[in-house]
């Protein structure tokens, strides 16, 4: 496959605050999927920085150390650096969750302004935030002045409640909030919360918003990122500093380093082989177990396998065997079933990633 032109493959060197992430490509956070093992994994295929899955300020400020919910704050320390992505309603209780996360160990703490989730919204969090820009305002202040100042403290957004201009004013209220409170980064996804994940997500709003903040704040970009052409070509047609791959990486790890390739102007590489998909779910799977026990394993990685089952020729086959699976027995049959012959891959097709829900 041909190489992306020179000017579209260009890529700058990405830092958020004092940490250095490098490649401009990172993992999303993504609420039931970005895990322990899903971030390593994003990691050891070219994600040079990934985030954990949102979670609440009082289910943090509530957390223990059992085994069932050990694994929400477990890092490996191969994946640094790593971001913790907070969600909540009230700034005193959302600082004090933050610094859950910075205890844990995660190298920057990310304010989700942005899901879309309706039981999310009627309880005032996520993207209802961009509705009130003083509430949210000083939510990023307080976080910002709780958290230690060598920890980066960024914000995801989506460009709005809705597309009045109304709902414009507020948004980049907002940023400008975001801006003077020193927040390091904001991830802005090209859809309104009324949207949610229907229709196409806007790239020419990125634009704006990184030509309205300039280099005062670096700007990621999120939102329709299917490919590894779709990451660069974001870059390149709107000038923000990164994106953030969410339902795009979803069991196709592979994305990042085929970003990468484009990026260094050599040709797409091509889909893994069978034999390559089967080895990179048997490393997610023993992730799995060693993370949340052998007996949790099978069934929480059943929507990954699912995912994974896409880059295969016969995906509709593969799927439903997946779906199936309930051990490891189950899961290893599978594979000597539809993996044990290897043959070439295909890429993900578009159309699989439109039901997925990102956080």
């Amino acid at each position: 496959m041909n190489t992306l032109p020179a000017a579209m493959a260009a890529t700058g060197s990405l830092s958020i605050g004092d940490v250095a992430i490098g490649f401009p490509v990172v993992q999303a956070a993504l609420s039931g999927y970005s895990d322990l093992p899903m971030r390593v994994i994003a990691r050891r295929h070219g994600a040079s920085y990934s985030l954990c899955e949102v979670m609440l300020d009082q289910f943090l400020l509530a957390l223990n150390k059992r085994q069932k919910t050990k694994h929400f704050l477990e890092i490996d320390p191969d994946e640094h650096p790593v971001g913790g992505q907070l969600m909540g309603a009230e700034p005193e209780q959302f600082s004090a969750g933050a610094m859950k996360l910075v205890e844990a160990g995660f190298d920057i703490i990310d304010v989700n302004f942005g899901c879309p989730v309706k039981k999310v919204l009627g309880r005032c969090r996520g993207g209802f935030h961009l509705s009130q820009p003083g509430v949210a305002i000083e939510i990023l202040r307080r976080t910002r002045d709780t958290v230690p100042a060598g920890i980066p403290v960024t914000v995801k957004m989506r460009r709005g409640i809705d597309d009045t201009q109304e709902s414009r004013e507020k948004f980049f209220e907002i940023l400008d909030g975001a801006i003077s409170a020193g927040i390091a980064a904001a991830t802005i996804h090209g859809r309104t919360v009324e949207q949610r994940y229907i229709g196409p997500s806007r790239w020419e709003f990125l634009r704006e918003v990184k030509l309205h903040a300039g280099d005062s704040i670096k700007i990621l970009g999120s939102g329709d990122l299917f490919s590894a052409e779709d990451c660069l070509q974001m870059i390149s047609q709107t000038g923000i500093d990164g994106v953030t791959v969410a339902r795009g990486a979803i069991g196709n790890p592979w994305i990042f380093s085929q970003c990468r390739a484009l990026a260094d102007g050599r040709s797409l590489p091509e889909p893994p082989t069978l034999h390559e998909q089967a080895e990179v779910m048997r490393e997610h799977y023993s992730l799995c177990e060693q993370t949340y026990t052998p007996t949790r394993a099978p069934l929480l990685m059943r929507k990954f396998c699912i995912k994974y089952s896409q880059s295969h020729p016969d995906h509709e086959t593969v799927r439903l065997a997946m779906a199936r699976i309930r051990s490891r027995e189950d899961f290893e049959q599978v594979l000597d079933r539809h993996y044990c012959k290897d043959g070439p891959g295909q890429y993900v097709p578009r159309e699989c990633h439109r039901s997925q829900q990102e956080g």
